[in-house]
């Protein structure tokens, strides 16, 4: 049988199975049993509690409730188990115990149904903890049958797109998203701690700022005007250390319109935090912090595997300059190399191709640094002083005003945080910023805008001040062991069917 046929065949039974407990629904509801008229239900207790529990639960009354996810009936006398959002438990359902109608009704319950189930907790012969049903009540009826092979399935698009489904039935996926929010809670607890206040700031921009990506566009109808949805939250938060702020920081989404692929989704949370009176010295501290107390918690090591790679992410990381970087691993070192001229010579020696625009040595740095460096950097290490043209918001470097003191994070041959100490000098970022306008007029769509507002601001004072960025997702990807930014998004961006 063609797969076409198969298919077809497939949806016809859907079909049918669907019409069955729409059948048996209306049934309910001509009976005056709909269970969708019910409000609520008095659940005393959890799965996990009890089977976590059995000693104080043996004998005694329990309330509990869940989908039903297996069923075995044996004339009488039945088994079913239920699973709540801590855990399954089965309960014994007995003609004796409820009564022929109750009993009856029960029989008809289908898998996925949502029932409440009264009783007292016992032991099986077989020693396996359950509930002896008094009375089960159906709480909400499910029309669309469970698919019966969904755990391992290998069209994981369907688990992405129907993560309701995929949650339903391998609920070994939520511990994913509960370490998920172990780990944003544990930031939060660091920064707290260290006197930072948590703040918000706006989604909707007049201006595109505080990052090189390009955003999505939107419209304001009432004041007829363009929008854009933030690709950072930096211009803002230091808006804040201008206004008086000593330290703040905030865990947001952030909307970029650029590519997908396993570490990229058209939105991701990022937490950005800025304190004034550091550097960014002092931010790869806070960093190591973060990775490493995020790790304890939700790993209880710092010494993590992910995908087959054993990392260490406790102790000090490796710091290590870019250029030295780019010695370290090829040879060639860019402190004996002055021009511009010379820097694009050595990239088309490398076949390296320089986009229009960015034949300048800085740029060639950056080019060199991602062609050979960085899928070497495995553990955790710090990449600092950044050549200017990447680093439009970051303060230069004392010794050498064509590197900036910036750094970024990478484990695992992945950046994981990008981190200033900020810019804090008007005229410089006012003609850093018109850089930004001329590599835009060129044709580069993921330049910055001129935000005349932010240099307004900072022609007030803005103290000496260390930022970073971290993105939330791909640390919950490296401590959950997830190969894809998907397997951590809830809902993922997903292109739709039709």
């Amino acid at each position: 049988m063609s797969e076409n046929n198969n298919n077809q065949t497939e949806e016809l039974d859907m079909n049918r199975l669907m019409q069955i407990r729409r059948e048996k629904l209306a049934e309910l509801q001509k009976e005056g049993k709909d269970p969708y008229q019910i409000t609520k239900f008095n659940r005393t207790n959890t799965a996990g509690e009890i089977k976590a529990n059995y000693e104080k639960f043996e004998e005694k009354d329990v309330t509990v409730a869940g989908r039903i996810i297996a069923k075995r009936i044996m004339g009488k006398a039945s088994f079913c188990t239920i699973q709540d959002s801590d855990g399954k438990i089965q309960s014994y359902v007995s003609i004796n115990d409820l009564g022929e109608e109750s009993y009856k009704a029960f029989k008809s319950y289908d898998i996925g149904d949502i029932i409440g189930i009264t009783g007292f907790v016992f032991k099986t012969r077989t020693e396996e903890i359950s509930v002896h049903a008094k009375e089960v009540t159906l709480l909400s009826k499910s029309l669309r049958p469970l698919p019966e092979k969904f755990h391992g399935l290998k069209d994981v698009d369907l688990r992405y797109r129907q993560r309701y489904v995929d949650l339903i039935m391998n609920p070994e996926v939520k511990e994913t998203f509960i370490k998920r929010t172990q780990i944003i809670n544990e930031i939060r607890n660091i920064l707290n701690e260290k006197g930072y206040l948590e703040v918000e700031t706006p989604i909707l921009n007049t201006i595109s700022g505080g990052a090189t990506a390009r955003p999505f566009i939107t419209h304001h109808n009432t004041l007829d005007i363009d929008m854009y949805l933030r690709i950072a939250t930096e211009l803002n938060l230091k808006r804040l250390i201008v206004g008086g702020y000593d330290k703040v920081y905030e865990i947001g989404r952030i909307f970029r319109n650029e590519g997908m692929d396993i570490r990229h989704n058209p939105e991701f949370t990022s937490i950005e935090f800025y304190s004034a009176y550091q550097d960014y010295h002092d931010m790869m501290d806070i960093t190591e912090e973060i990775f490493q107390r995020c790790s304890m918690k939700v790993c209880g090591t710092t010494k993590i595997t992910y995908q087959g790679t054993e990392i260490e992410l406790g102790g000090k990381w490796k710091r290590i300059s870019m250029i030295d970087s780019i010695k370290e691993v090829t040879g060639v070192d860019f402190n004996t190399i002055n021009t511009d001229e010379e820097a694009v010579a050595l990239a088309k020696e490398r076949n390296i191709e320089i986009p229009n625009g960015k034949e300048t040595r800085g740029n060639v740095i950056s080019l060199f640094f991602d062609e050979y460096v960085e899928k070497t950097l495995v553990q955790p290490t710090f990449i600092y002083d950044y050549p200017i043209e990447i680093s439009p918001l970051a303060k230069k470097c004392k010794e050498d005003p064509r590197l900036t003191q910036r750094f970024e994070a990478f484990i695992g041959g992945r950046e994981y945080g990008n981190a200033f100490s900020e810019l804090n000098d008007p005229i410089d970022q006012y003609e850093r910023f018109k850089e930004e306008i001329r590599a835009r007029e060129n044709g580069d769509d993921e330049a910055g805008m001129m935000d005349e507002d932010f240099i307004n601001a900072l022609e007030y004072g803005l103290p000496p001040t260390g930022g970073e960025g971290i993105g939330i997702d791909r640390l919950v990807m490296l401590l959950t062991d997830s190969a894809s930014i998907r397997d951590v998004l809830l809902f993922p961006t997903m292109k739709p069917l039709n």
